[in-house]
């Protein structure tokens, strides 16, 4: 799966794994976000530095991670993990519709707020105006 194929949205790159407490943690904060802000032209693309397929899954189904999820199942060696300079997870890129990175590592509130700056007045895809 290549990540370009998702360029045209605002895209956020969520590095994470199921054995990681503190991304557990900030999964609901992304489930709300992605949920607030889907519609409007967001993303997420969820890297996981899981050695366990089954752990991994199972951690996306409880969290109820709905985006797209992949991992090479390396664990610290995982090949996107290297590309992107990944030491410490959780740790996320926020992409610009051109595959810009302007934001890393956003996480609680100041996600929200960076969406909201970007996204807060985008209508809903699919919402037709008035004329």
């Amino acid at each position: 799966m290549k990540l370009s194929d998702h360029f045209g949205k605002y895209l956020l790159i969520d590095f994470w794994a199921a054995w990681c407490g503190p991304c557990r943690k900030e999964n609901p904060n992304l489930v709300n976000a992605y949920q607030k802000y889907k519609d409007k032209g967001f993303e997420v693309f969820g890297v996981s530095l899981d050695k366990s397929k089954e752990n991994w899954l199972r951690a996306i189904e409880k969290d109820g991670l709905v985006w797209i999820q992949v991992s090479d199942l390396k664990y610290w060696h995982s090949e996107p993990a290297e590309l992107y300079g990944v030491r410490a997870i959780p740790a996320n890129f926020l992409l610009d519709p051109t595959g810009k990175i302007i934001g890393k590592n956003l996480r609680g509130e100041e996600l929200h707020k960076k969406l909201e700056e970007l996204l807060g007045n985008q209508p809903a895809t699919g919402s037709k105006s008035s004329k």
